[in-house]
């Protein structure tokens, strides 16, 4: 297991932050998480609206600090998010399969070989 998993693991073990339930959605336009319709995408290649874990799971506390801007190591980019977005990468860091880049203004996956994201002003990859 990675060690930020196990640490991540660990934290909640000790009862300092309760484990996250993924069944606690919502989208920050309202939209219906469960729908397929938040995902068509805008003439600037962002999605609709986007899925993040509801206000009440956010509060349950966050496993990671809360950042709202990553660089896209390809292009130089800078992308910054709203702070739902940015509480719920924080509550769950494996939440997302992927994240969008204002610079190419395309959606990535993780771990490709141009998808590859840090937080601004770290090393640290996004989503990992």
């Amino acid at each position: 297991m990675p060690i930020k998993e196990t640490v991540d693991k660990l934290t909640r073990e000790a009862g300092a932050i309760p484990p996250v339930d993924r069944s606690q959605r919502a989208t920050i336009g309202g939209m219906d998480p469960m729908g397929d319709d938040h995902r068509e995408l805008k003439p600037n290649g962002q999605q609709r609206d986007y899925v993040i874990l509801s206000p009440e799971e956010r509060a349950r506390g966050f496993v990671r600090p809360v950042r709202r801007s990553y660089v896209h190591l390809k292009c130089g980019g800078l992308t910054t998010m709203s702070l739902p977005l940015a509480e719920t990468y924080a509550r769950d860091p494996h939440f997302y399969s992927g994240t969008f880049c204002c610079g190419c203004g395309k959606h990535f996956t993780f771990g490709q070989p141009d998808g590859d994201f840090v937080w601004d002003g770290t090393t640290e990859k996004v989503g990992i």
